[in-house]
Protein backbone atom coordinates (compact mmCIF):
# COMPACT_ATOMS: atom_id res chain seq x y z
CA UNK A 1 0.00 0.00 0.00
CA UNK A 2 1.10 3.44 -0.99
CA UNK A 3 -0.98 5.35 2.02
CA UNK A 4 -1.14 4.52 6.00
CA UNK A 5 -4.47 4.03 7.03
CA UNK A 6 -3.98 6.93 9.71
CA UNK A 7 -5.83 10.69 10.21
CA UNK A 8 -2.95 11.84 8.41
CA UNK A 9 -4.28 11.74 4.70
CA UNK A 10 -7.33 14.06 5.75
CA UNK A 11 -8.81 13.39 1.67
CA UNK A 12 -8.73 10.57 -0.03
CA UNK A 13 -8.90 12.41 -3.48
CA UNK A 14 -4.96 13.26 -2.53
CA UNK A 15 -3.80 9.53 -3.10
CA UNK A 16 -2.42 8.48 -6.40
CA UNK A 17 -5.28 7.04 -8.67
CA UNK A 18 -4.84 3.47 -7.97
CA UNK A 19 -4.61 3.22 -3.99
CA UNK A 20 -8.26 5.40 -3.98
CA UNK A 21 -10.65 2.35 -3.20
CA UNK A 22 -13.62 3.46 -5.67
CA UNK A 23 -11.18 3.69 -8.69
CA UNK A 24 -8.80 0.42 -7.51
CA UNK A 25 -12.43 -1.52 -7.62
CA UNK A 26 -13.11 0.14 -11.44
CA UNK A 27 -9.56 -0.84 -12.40
CA UNK A 28 -8.60 -4.03 -10.65
CA UNK A 29 -12.04 -5.66 -9.53
CA UNK A 30 -14.05 -5.60 -5.79
CA UNK A 31 -11.77 -8.83 -5.21
CA UNK A 32 -8.58 -7.03 -4.92
CA UNK A 33 -9.93 -4.17 -2.30
CA UNK A 34 -9.08 -5.33 1.29
CA UNK A 35 -12.08 -5.32 3.97
CA UNK A 36 -11.03 -1.53 4.77
CA UNK A 37 -11.03 -0.18 1.69
CA UNK A 38 -14.53 -1.88 0.82
CA UNK A 39 -15.90 -0.64 3.84
CA UNK A 40 -14.16 2.80 3.28
CA UNK A 41 -16.62 2.74 0.68
CA UNK A 42 -20.06 1.84 2.01
CA UNK A 43 -18.84 4.69 4.05
CA UNK A 44 -18.54 6.94 1.04
CA UNK A 45 -16.78 9.80 3.62
CA UNK A 46 -14.71 10.20 6.03
CA UNK A 47 -14.60 13.89 8.43
CA UNK A 48 -12.53 16.71 8.11
CA UNK A 49 -9.69 14.74 9.87
CA UNK A 50 -9.84 11.39 9.02
CA UNK A 51 -10.49 9.92 6.18
CA UNK A 52 -13.00 7.34 4.98
CA UNK A 53 -10.41 4.62 4.61
CA UNK A 54 -8.92 5.95 8.31
CA UNK A 55 -12.51 5.54 10.07
CA UNK A 56 -13.18 2.33 8.53
CA UNK A 57 -10.08 1.03 9.56
CA UNK A 58 -10.88 2.09 13.27
CA UNK A 59 -14.45 0.63 13.00
CA UNK A 60 -12.83 -2.52 11.98
CA UNK A 61 -10.20 -2.45 14.91
CA UNK A 62 -12.55 -1.99 17.13
CA UNK A 63 -14.17 -5.08 15.95
CA UNK A 64 -10.89 -7.07 16.12
CA UNK A 65 -11.06 -7.18 12.29
CA UNK A 66 -14.03 -9.42 12.32
CA UNK A 67 -16.85 -9.29 10.12
CA UNK A 68 -19.09 -11.10 12.13
CA UNK A 69 -18.86 -9.35 15.07
CA UNK A 70 -19.14 -5.60 13.38
CA UNK A 71 -22.85 -6.82 11.79
CA UNK A 72 -23.74 -7.73 15.88
CA UNK A 73 -23.30 -3.99 16.42
CA UNK A 74 -27.24 -2.03 16.30
CA UNK A 75 -27.31 1.43 14.78
CA UNK A 76 -27.19 3.12 17.74
CA UNK A 77 -24.04 1.41 18.50
CA UNK A 78 -22.36 2.25 14.87
CA UNK A 79 -22.70 5.85 15.86
CA UNK A 80 -21.18 6.08 18.73
CA UNK A 81 -18.04 6.25 16.33
CA UNK A 82 -16.85 9.42 15.75
CA UNK A 83 -17.75 10.14 12.32
CA UNK A 84 -20.38 8.12 11.95
CA UNK A 85 -23.74 9.73 12.18
CA UNK A 86 -27.31 7.78 11.47
CA UNK A 87 -26.56 7.73 7.50
CA UNK A 88 -23.10 5.94 7.84
CA UNK A 89 -24.31 3.54 10.59
CA UNK A 90 -27.61 2.73 8.24
CA UNK A 91 -25.24 1.96 4.85
CA UNK A 92 -22.63 0.07 7.16
CA UNK A 93 -25.70 -2.33 9.04
CA UNK A 94 -27.62 -2.55 5.20
CA UNK A 95 -24.42 -3.80 3.23
CA UNK A 96 -23.50 -6.33 6.08
CA UNK A 97 -27.40 -7.57 6.13
CA UNK A 98 -27.23 -7.72 2.26
CA UNK A 99 -24.08 -10.05 2.44
CA UNK A 100 -26.03 -12.14 4.92
CA UNK A 101 -28.79 -12.66 2.30
CA UNK A 102 -26.76 -13.25 -0.50
CA UNK A 103 -25.15 -16.26 1.57
CA UNK A 104 -28.58 -17.63 2.30
CA UNK A 105 -30.70 -20.29 0.70
CA UNK A 106 -33.64 -18.03 -0.48
CA UNK A 107 -36.94 -20.36 0.73
CA UNK A 108 -38.81 -19.92 -3.03
CA UNK A 109 -36.67 -21.99 -4.48
CA UNK A 110 -38.33 -24.78 -2.22
CA UNK A 111 -34.46 -26.31 -0.66
CA UNK A 112 -34.37 -29.54 0.24
CA UNK A 113 -33.07 -30.39 3.49
CA UNK A 114 -30.51 -33.78 3.40
CA UNK A 115 -28.14 -32.80 6.00
CA UNK A 116 -27.86 -30.43 9.06
CA UNK A 117 -26.22 -28.02 6.81
CA UNK A 118 -28.85 -27.62 4.49
CA UNK A 119 -31.41 -26.50 7.21
CA UNK A 120 -28.57 -24.28 8.19
CA UNK A 121 -28.01 -22.25 5.28
CA UNK A 122 -31.79 -21.75 5.67
CA UNK A 123 -32.36 -20.76 9.11
CA UNK A 124 -28.95 -18.40 9.25
CA UNK A 125 -29.86 -15.41 7.58
CA UNK A 126 -33.03 -15.41 10.27
CA UNK A 127 -30.88 -16.55 13.35
CA UNK A 128 -27.33 -15.19 12.99
CA UNK A 129 -25.99 -11.80 14.38
CA UNK A 130 -29.31 -11.01 16.91
CA UNK A 131 -28.44 -9.85 19.90
CA UNK A 132 -30.99 -11.99 21.34
CA UNK A 133 -32.70 -15.46 21.03
CA UNK A 134 -35.24 -16.08 18.92
CA UNK A 135 -36.51 -20.11 17.76
CA UNK A 136 -37.77 -20.30 14.82
CA UNK A 137 -39.32 -23.95 13.02
CA UNK A 138 -38.84 -25.35 9.51
CA UNK A 139 -41.87 -26.88 7.68
CA UNK A 140 -41.15 -29.51 5.49
CA UNK A 141 -43.27 -31.81 3.30
CA UNK A 142 -43.03 -35.26 2.54
CA UNK A 143 -39.90 -34.87 -0.33
CA UNK A 144 -37.97 -32.62 2.73
CA UNK A 145 -38.45 -29.23 0.86
CA UNK A 146 -39.04 -26.35 2.81
CA UNK A 147 -42.37 -25.05 2.27
CA UNK A 148 -42.58 -22.30 4.91
CA UNK A 149 -41.01 -21.02 8.28
CA UNK A 150 -42.61 -20.10 11.61
CA UNK A 151 -41.26 -17.47 14.18
CA UNK A 152 -41.87 -19.03 17.37
CA UNK A 153 -40.86 -17.09 19.67
CA UNK A 154 -38.05 -14.07 20.78
CA UNK A 155 -36.57 -14.19 23.93
CA UNK A 156 -33.88 -12.10 25.50
CA UNK A 157 -29.61 -12.74 25.83
CA UNK A 158 -29.75 -15.90 27.79
CA UNK A 159 -32.85 -17.58 26.42
CA UNK A 160 -36.74 -17.38 25.10
CA UNK A 161 -39.58 -19.49 25.93
CA UNK A 162 -40.68 -22.21 23.61
CA UNK A 163 -44.48 -23.06 23.64
CA UNK A 164 -45.24 -26.65 22.15
CA UNK A 165 -48.60 -26.06 21.89
CA UNK A 166 -47.69 -22.86 19.34
CA UNK A 167 -45.65 -25.06 17.44
CA UNK A 168 -47.91 -27.57 16.66
CA UNK A 169 -50.59 -25.11 15.86
CA UNK A 170 -48.38 -23.66 13.30
CA UNK A 171 -48.02 -26.80 11.86
CA UNK A 172 -51.54 -28.50 11.48
CA UNK A 173 -52.89 -26.11 9.33
CA UNK A 174 -50.75 -26.59 6.64
CA UNK A 175 -52.44 -30.43 5.51
CA UNK A 176 -48.54 -30.42 3.36
CA UNK A 177 -46.59 -30.67 6.76
CA UNK A 178 -44.96 -33.59 6.80
CA UNK A 179 -41.96 -32.95 9.30
CA UNK A 180 -40.23 -29.54 11.19
CA UNK A 181 -36.78 -28.81 11.97
CA UNK A 182 -36.14 -26.75 14.74
CA UNK A 183 -33.70 -24.05 15.08
CA UNK A 184 -32.70 -21.17 17.42
CA UNK A 185 -29.47 -19.09 18.08
CA UNK A 186 -27.17 -18.63 20.54
CA UNK A 187 -25.91 -15.11 21.16
CA UNK A 188 -23.09 -15.95 23.38
CA UNK A 189 -21.73 -17.66 19.81
CA UNK A 190 -21.15 -21.12 22.41
CA UNK A 191 -22.23 -24.06 19.95
CA UNK A 192 -22.95 -26.42 23.10
CA UNK A 193 -26.44 -27.10 23.51
CA UNK A 194 -27.42 -26.28 26.85
CA UNK A 195 -29.90 -28.72 29.26
CA UNK A 196 -32.85 -26.78 27.76
CA UNK A 197 -32.09 -26.93 24.39
CA UNK A 198 -31.97 -30.84 24.97
CA UNK A 199 -35.12 -31.27 27.39
CA UNK A 200 -37.58 -28.54 24.57
CA UNK A 201 -35.70 -30.64 21.73
CA UNK A 202 -37.29 -34.32 23.20
CA UNK A 203 -40.48 -32.80 24.37
CA UNK A 204 -41.39 -31.10 20.88
CA UNK A 205 -40.14 -34.76 19.52
CA UNK A 206 -42.17 -36.50 21.45
CA UNK A 207 -45.46 -34.23 20.93
CA UNK A 208 -44.35 -34.33 17.07
CA UNK A 209 -44.98 -38.46 17.47
CA UNK A 210 -48.33 -38.72 18.32
CA UNK A 211 -49.20 -36.29 15.46
CA UNK A 212 -47.31 -37.93 13.30
CA UNK A 213 -44.94 -34.97 12.18
CA UNK A 214 -41.33 -36.18 12.25
CA UNK A 215 -38.64 -33.47 14.61
CA UNK A 216 -35.77 -34.15 12.01
CA UNK A 217 -33.14 -31.64 13.62
CA UNK A 218 -32.84 -28.96 16.07
CA UNK A 219 -29.81 -26.66 14.20
CA UNK A 220 -28.27 -24.00 16.95
CA UNK A 221 -26.88 -21.08 15.21
CA UNK A 222 -24.15 -18.63 16.12
CA UNK A 223 -21.33 -16.73 13.73
CA UNK A 224 -18.80 -19.22 14.17
CA UNK A 225 -21.19 -21.49 12.87
CA UNK A 226 -23.60 -24.07 14.00
CA UNK A 227 -24.43 -27.30 16.13
CA UNK A 228 -27.09 -29.96 14.93
CA UNK A 229 -28.89 -32.16 17.72
CA UNK A 230 -29.80 -34.75 15.64
CA UNK A 231 -26.04 -34.97 14.70
CA UNK A 232 -24.56 -35.00 17.81
CA UNK A 233 -26.85 -37.83 19.12
CA UNK A 234 -29.17 -35.80 20.87
CA UNK A 235 -32.90 -36.85 19.74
Amino acid sequence: MNYPYTNKIPSIKLWAVEDRPREKMEQRGRKHLTDVELLAIVLGSGSSNESAVGLAQRILNENDNNLNQLAKMSIDQLKQFKGVGPAKAISIAAALELSLRRSCTPLNKKPQIKHSKDAYNVLKGDLMDLPHEEFIILLLNQANRVIDRNFISVGGVAGTVVDVKKIFRSVLVNPLVAAIVLGHNHPSDNLKPSKADINITKKIQSAGKNLDIAVLDHIIVTSNGYTSLADEGLM
